[in-house]
C-alpha cells in the first residue's frame, strides 16, 4: 500500500517493525520512490501535524482504485 506525505512525497509501506531496545514501540518500515528505507515509530508516521494552521496527517494512505 501507499502513502502521500503532507509534503507530497509517496512512499510504499512496507511493514510494521518493534524497536529493538524497547519493545513497546512498534516502528513503520516505509520505502521512498528513490529505493531510500525509512523508519518512524508508528504514533508519529500516523500524527496529525499543523500545516498552514490546519491539521492534517503525516500520512495519508492513498486508496487503490477497483
Amino acid at each position: 500500500m501507499q502513502y502521500r506525505h503532507f509534503k507530497g512525497g509517496i512512499y510504499d509501506f512496507v511493514c510494521e517493525a518493534t524497536l529493538e531496545s524497547d519493545p513497546t514501540v512498534t516502528m513503520i518500515v516505509y520505502r521512498a520512490a528513490n529505493g531510500s528505507i525509512w523508519t518512524r515509530p508508528s504514533a508519529v508516521f500516523f500524527e496529525l501535524v499543523e500545516v498552514d494552521g490546519a491539521m492534517v496527517q503525516r500520512f495519508t494512505r492513498i486508496e487503490e482504485a477497483k
